[in-house]
């Protein structure tokens, strides 16, 4: 079955703590199951991912658990005290998000690893050109922990980084996606499958509805 377009966002006084993947507060939140490549085809199940978000007068918080059953590519010296540039050629697990659901094309984008290796970065494709901010620093926090079988994967974002503050009743757009193993047979998932001849997650036409409710 597709899934569906729409997710709420459920929102916590006080938010989860990003070093802990267990914290019960995690059970409010509804999780969404991804299960499908980029192209709607059906992913191994030692590839699928679950993925949970909640919200705080503070931040957006983003919980990604991701099956594991082949060998992990990761970096074996990784640097947590930066962004990692080309982190989407590893196993990686990805949130786009756009504000503004009126311009969906200007959105951003944030990426965690296995080894805890962050990425974050503001795209803006209104001219038919991708345009990537790199400067961009949106003060995210991640927490990963590389368990057998799975893999556990946390962002916290302020809203400072997205310069706006949402409403009870807001909608903004997005997707949840997962880069997984290595050529010729690197997996492509994602919850809104972009549908596109080649493997690209950049098409914000295919994106669902973050609906932020209490």
């Amino acid at each position: 079955m597709p899934q569906p377009a729409k997710l709420e966002i459920k929102f916590v006084s006080e938010g989860p703590e990003p070093t802990d993947p267990a914290d019960p507060l995690w059970k409010k939140s509804t999780a969404v199951h991804v299960d499908e490549y980029w192209n709607g085809k059906k992913a191994p199940v030692g590839r699928r991912f679950n993925a949970k978000l909640l919200w705080s007068a503070a931040a957006l918080y983003v919980r990604f658990e991701a099956n594991q059953s082949e060998p992990l590519v990761i970096s074996e010296k990784p640097d947590l005290t930066k962004k990692t540039m080309g982190l989407w050629d590893r196993d990686v697990v990805e949130i786009f998000i756009a504000p503004d659901r009126s311009e969906p094309r200007k959105y951003f984008e944030f990426e965690a690893a296995p080894t805890g290796e962050w990425l974050d970065v503001a795209l803006d494709i209104t001219s038919g050109t991708r345009k990537s901010n790199w400067e961009y620093a949106s003060g995210m926090e991640v927490f990963s922990r590389i368990e057998k079988g799975r893999v556990i994967m946390s962002m916290k974002i302020p809203w400072t980084a997205f310069g706006r503050t949402p409403k009870e009743g807001d909608v903004w757009l997005g997707n949840l996606l997962r880069c997984v193993g290595k050529d010729p047979d690197r997996g492509y998932l994602a919850w809104r499958p972009t549908m596109t001849e080649q493997p690209n997650f950049h098409v914000p036409e295919a994106f669902g509805e973050f609906r932020f409710v209490r």
